[in-house]
């Protein structure tokens, strides 16, 4: 692929998960950072998104978070960003954090995190993103999802190609080796994106 300088990262703001999960989000910013890869995320200073970001600045990495209005209005970003964006839904927000970026990472979360996740592989399916996607599957936290995709195959409502619009890793270290080995996305996806 081409030069990685830019990466999406979905996270979660919950502060009750266990703690491998927050410990996974903060080495995941320092390994990207380490690599001179920009962040681009939710703009939280809660659970994973804050770990994450404090991973990435205690590596002198770049971070850049994009937030909805009235998370701002609730004191919800991360107080030491390089760069925030404030925008005014959360369809905007999701179209502004995967605009330009390189590679998408989405380690575990809740509904946000996983409706981003999903949108991100569709958008891939129709042709109109066409960077890697690494499902961080830290606790085996995606494994029933990864095993819905798969019967969305098999059942036929996506096609064989469709399994290599994504790659699942253990953890934060497989990250940046899957995004750079990940195999080019055709261009004409959209040409079975319908079956």
């Amino acid at each position: 692929m081409a030069a990685l300088t830019r990466v999406c990262v979905y996270a979660a703001s919950s502060r009750e998960a266990d703690p491998e999960y927050y410990a996974a989000a903060r080495r995941l910013g320092r390994l990207l950072a380490e690599a001179s890869v920009t962040v681009v995320f939710g703009g939280g200073a809660n659970g994973a998104m804050g770990a994450l970001a404090d991973g990435a600045l205690a590596a002198g990495g770049r971070l850049i978070g994009i937030l909805p209005r009235f998370m701002q209005e609730l004191e919800w970003a991360h107080p030491r960003l390089s760069e925030l964006r404030v925008v005014e839904d959360m369809r905007e927000r999701k179209h502004q954090m995967l605009q330009g970026a390189d590679g998408v990472v989405a380690l575990p979360g809740g509904s946000g995190t996983l409706e981003e996740l999903l949108e991100a592989i569709t958008l891939k399916r129709l042709g109109l993103y066409f960077g890697p996607i690494v499902l961080v599957n830290v606790r085996g936290f995606y494994d029933p999802l990864l095993r819905l995709l798969e019967d969305a195959i098999t059942e036929r409502f996506m096609d064989e190609r469709h399994r290599a619009m994504w790659r699942a890793v253990a953890g934060p270290d497989d990250v940046l080796p899957a995004l750079r080995s990940a195999p080019a996305w055709p261009e004409d996806a959209r040409g079975f994106a319908v079956r």
